[in-house]
């Protein structure tokens, strides 16, 4: 009985051992290889108007195969393409994160500065400097760098400088943008001290500048050309573009073709690094774009949007087919989402009576030193204006003993009474309240990057600087973009509950099992 008893016990000791064995080596199978895709003005409208034009394997693959969230947003506004990729990267808001937009003001010389720009860090293969510097908390590549202990290889592609760097974060191996002046891929010394023989040797041979001079973009074959979702029916027109001037590599990144220069590099990076070759998770982080041509309306470039969408697919389609072959379909984790739909078009509502107005801030700005003026004496204490936003002056506040708490309270009286003004708020009421009413623009704050006085307008009305005569149309309606994970053993759904954007770095983090980034709260998406 006995030996018996020993020998059950021996089996269910070793059935145990077996067992979590078999745990162990499931929980170790995080994949070889995330691509991070995002798609600069990404519309889930137009993402399912354009499906009659999609191959199997691109962007139909990542919407079907795994999981997908038709219902993804922001948690702040106003956004752009720096400050969407910054809280994607890092999880988090430009209240933790520091990146209001691709440019904000510098409080000392009054003056515009780039969300990466960096005097201390000249370009590599382009006379632009550029660093992560002015990012505050840690990304998603950043926290893999340091599991790891800084085995992953972590690199971001994108043909937008902001771009490349805010998704390659601190401790990448490099990002890599498209000079808008050389037309070659380049990067920053920051990441890279050399340029690698990899991308020399590609950017003797693919990069833009050796093809623009012969580069025409028209559709990309006759069902293209023949599709027409819009309704307008002057958008039938074939269009035919060519690439000349100075501007014309800033031209050609705004353009549907720009796609297949991230495509191929992608895949280029990929294989002279040996990314995904490993057990040790590494991360490719791209920009894709799927805007209008030149920023222009939408109804003046319609079949060029379409066009656009189209060869993006084509482009995503090549990529995962190049991925599954050298990496396996089941070892590559596809993340693709939006930078939501900031560009604002141009509408003609005085034509057809629809209520709108122009807000002037330096107007609004002189207005403000007389009242100020007339309560505490003449002075400059309006320093400048920025976007939506008014600088006070804190040394002449200082000078006089006013406290920024009684100006602002001041400044925001005579601004609440002005026509088109639907909130105006306080620096000081964005950081020491929070309400539902006032969630958005608190998020979209930061106080070192940030004015004083915050004014936002009705929708339909413009914000406009008449100094730079930089303008703004504001907007309240929401326009709906995806999030679809995919790979790596993912299984399909489809789910419609409305989830917001940061949430992407912390399901990534699950997925490869890491520390989200250090100033992310969000939970994972599943």
């Amino acid at each position: 009985m006995t030996n018996k008893y020993l020998y059950i016990t021996l089996l269910a000791i070793l059935g145990f051992n077996s067992e979590a064995d078999g745990q162990t080596q499931q929980l170790r199978s995080t994949p070889r290889l995330v691509v991070n895709i995002t798609v600069d003005q990404l519309r889930s409208d137009y993402l399912e108007a354009f499906a009659p034009l999609y191959s199997e394997g691109g962007l139909k693959r990542l919407l079907s195969q795994g999981k997908l969230y038709v219902n993804a947003s922001y948690t702040f506004a106003p956004l752009d393409r720096a400050s969407a990729i910054a809280a994607i990267t890092t999880g988090t808001t430009p209240y933790y994160n520091s990146i209001v937009g691709n440019q904000w003001l510098n409080r000392e010389t009054l003056r515009p500065v780039g969300c990466v720009d960096d005097p201390k860090y000249t370009g590599m293969l382009t006379a632009e400097t550029a660093s992560p510097t002015g990012l505050s908390t840690s990304t998603i590549g950043d926290e893999l760098k340091v599991a790891t202990g800084g085995k992953s290889l972590v690199y971001a592609i994108a043909p937008f400088r902001e771009a490349a760097v805010l998704s390659a974060g601190h401790a990448a191996d490099a990002a890599l943008w498209l000079d808008d002046v050389y037309g070659e891929w380049c990067s920053s010394i920051y990441y890279l001290m050399n340029v690698p023989t990899w991308l020399e040797s590609y950017n003797s041979q693919k990069a833009p500048r050796r093809k623009i001079g012969h580069t025409v973009w028209e559709p990309l074959d006759d069902y293209s050309a023949s599709f027409n979702y819009f309704l307008q029916t002057s958008s039938g027109k074939p269009f035919r573009h060519k690439f000349t001037g100075d501007y014309r590599f800033v031209n050609y990144k705004e353009s549907g073709l720009v796609n297949s220069d991230v495509t191929d590099l992608a895949m280029h990076c990929i294989g002279s690094t040996a990314m995904g070759s490993d057990n040790v998770t590494d991360l490719l982080n791209l920009t894709y774009y799927a805007g209008t041509y030149g920023h222009q309306r939408v109804t003046d470039c319609q079949m060029e949007l379409q066009d656009t969408y189209m060869r993006l697919d084509r482009e995503l389609s090549r990529l995962i087919a190049y991925t599954d072959h050298f990496i396996g379909s089941d070892k590559v984790l596809y993340v693709l989402t939006s930078t939501g739909y900031s560009d604002v078009e141009t509408a003609d509502y005085d034509t057809f009576r629809i209520p709108t107005g122009t807000f002037y801030m330096s107007r609004t700005a002189h207005l403000m030193n007389m009242y100020l003026g007339a309560i505490w004496g003449q002075g400059n204490y309006v320093e400048t204006t920025f976007r939506n936003q008014i600088f006070l002056n804190h040394q002449l506040l200082e000078t006089r003993k006013i406290s920024i708490g009684e100006a602002t309270g001041r400044a925001q009286e005579i601004v609440a009474m002005m026509s088109g003004v639907r909130h105006v708020y306080t620096s000081l009421q964005l950081l020491t309240s929070q309400s539902a009413q006032s969630e958005k623009t608190r998020n979209a704050f930061h106080p070192q990057r940030c004015g004083d006085i915050i004014i936002e307008v009705s929708p339909g009305w413009r914000v406009m600087n008449e100094d730079t005569q930089q303008s703004e149309v504001s907007v309240a309606s929401f326009t709906q973009f995806p999030i679809a994970i995919a790979g790596a053993g993912i299984s399909a759904e489809r789910v419609i509950t409305p989830v917001t954007i940061d949430r992407i770095a912390p399901t990534i983090a699950r997925c490869i099992r890491i520390r989200a980034p250090n100033a992310c709260s969000s939970e994972p998406l599943f």
